[in-house]
């Protein structure tokens, strides 16, 4: 902690602001302002070489939004160096409701941005898959026909009723599934359900009399 003086704001807030800067590491800047003088007071892990003393140039606090409850953000900023950060502002008030500091605290969201960008890769094919490996392979469609439907539905798959189930069997029916001699207990494994309940669904899916 950087500090300008012994303050009794420092030493009323300053266990707070110690709690948080050691919480979020070195990725978190907080500060505490003098809101009367629009000083830094102290400041913990500093991210823009500001320094206790220094202007906090946080504007008219009667400006703010009332409703806001004394605390502000989260809301983004940017150092010069392109990083960006989110940020957190709270304004404590003396015991006559006067504004007394501003806590501030800046967390730095490049590890997360990192962090998103490299999920993102793993979580999108960058190119399109090659069909020429895979439209032989019918255990490949059985996965993808069903969790189709399991996305659209939002649900899973053992919630389905029967009309849902006939979907889905219909569907595996026209992508030529059930051509293959092995097909029925991998389909009964994908939709969670029996083979005798799979046999006797198809019955019906063949059956123009059946209802649907």
């Amino acid at each position: 902690m950087e500090t300008r003086e012994t303050d009794p704001r420092v030493r009323l807030w300053g266990p707070v602001c110690q709690a948080v800067a050691l919480l979020l590491g070195p990725y978190a800047e907080v500060v505490l302002h003098d809101a009367e003088r629009d000083r830094v007071l102290a400041i913990w892990n500093p991210h823009a070489g500001r320094a206790p003393g220094d202007p906090s140039l946080l504007g008219e606090l009667d400006r703010l939004e009332p409703a806001a409850q004394d605390v502000f953000g989260p809301y983004e900023k940017l150092l010069a160096d392109g990083r960006r950060l989110s940020s957190v502002s709270a304004v404590l008030r003396a015991e006559d409701g006067r504004p007394s500091a501003v806590l501030c605290v800046n967390l730095d969201r490049t590890p997360l941005d990192q962090a998103a960008a490299v999920l993102s890769r793993f979580a999108a094919p960058t190119v399109e898959r090659p069909e020429a490996l895979f439209e032989q392979d019918w255990t490949e469609r059985i996965q993808e026909i069903v969790g189709t439907h399991v996305r659209e539905r939002g649900r899973a798959v053992e919630r389905f009723g029967r009309a849902e189930r006939m979907e889905v069997l219909a569907d595996l029916d026209r992508a030529g599934v059930f051509s293959v001699r092995r097909a029925v207990p991998v389909v009964a494994t994908a939709l969670k359900a029996s083979r005798s309940t799979v046999y006797a669904l198809l019955a019906d899916l063949k059956d123009p009399r059946s209802p649907r």
